[in-house]
């Protein structure tokens, strides 16, 4: 009898120790799903904004507009300061381990100054050592990850519109006010072209 009981015993802990693997991976495949890991991802990591970033950062396109400058301007909700753009890529996972482990000393940052790359137009994040520093080191564990990034020099800043056609008057020469946040996190990101334009979408646990 107690042999008896035994072999049962074993037979329904297998049975449940396979439920639960089943389980399991039907929740990463669901999960992989919802990623779209199935085909290669646009990654970036980047930290969004504050309402108050948002804000000024909005003022300064509509300034623009007035000024007769046009061009494909950043939607209020894609706005985002990029630390590390990733591209095509098949697996999330990888890359939010390392975000997992690598420490985030909470700092603030500031808006300074605007600018441009050819024509793309944007403002700039006033030097701050703490976001340098961080930058370096989530670099340098991409890299040590095996993970591919673009590798051009950080030069942190806002894009606020690319494709830029100028008026008359060229760049506006615009203020920027005070404008600050603090950052706690940063996030993974996927982006995808939508009918209205692209579409960025935080990729988390």
């Amino acid at each position: 009898m107690t042999l008896l009981f035994s072999f049962w015993s074993e037979r329904i802990d297998n049975v449940l120790v396979k439920r639960v693997n089943i389980r399991y991976n039907n929740i990463r495949t669901k999960r992989r799903s919802e990623w779209g890991v199935s085909c290669r991802m646009r990654l970036f990591i980047a930290i969004r904004l504050s309402e108050d970033m948002r804000c000024e950062a909005r003022r300064i396109q509509d300034v623009f507009r007035r000024r007769g400058v046009t061009g494909n301007y950043t939607k209020e909700e894609n706005l985002h300061l990029t630390l590390a753009f990733i591209g095509d890529y098949p697996d999330a996972e990888p890359v939010l381990d390392i975000l997992d482990a690598l420490p985030l000393t909470p700092f603030d940052m500031k808006l300074e100054g605007i600018g441009a790359f050819g024509d793309l137009w944007w403002v700039g994040i006033e030097k701050c050592e703490p976001l340098y520093t961080y930058v370096k080191a989530l670099r340098r564990a991409l890299a040590e990850g095996g993970i591919p990034y673009d590798r051009k020099r950080f030069s942190p800043h806002i894009t606020l519109l690319r494709r830029a056609v100028q008026g008359r008057e060229g760049m506006p020469g615009i203020q920027v006010r005070p404008a600050s946040m603090h950052v706690e996190r940063v996030e993974l990101m996927r982006s995808d072209r939508g009918k209205d334009g692209m579409i960025y979408t935080e990729i988390d646990c």
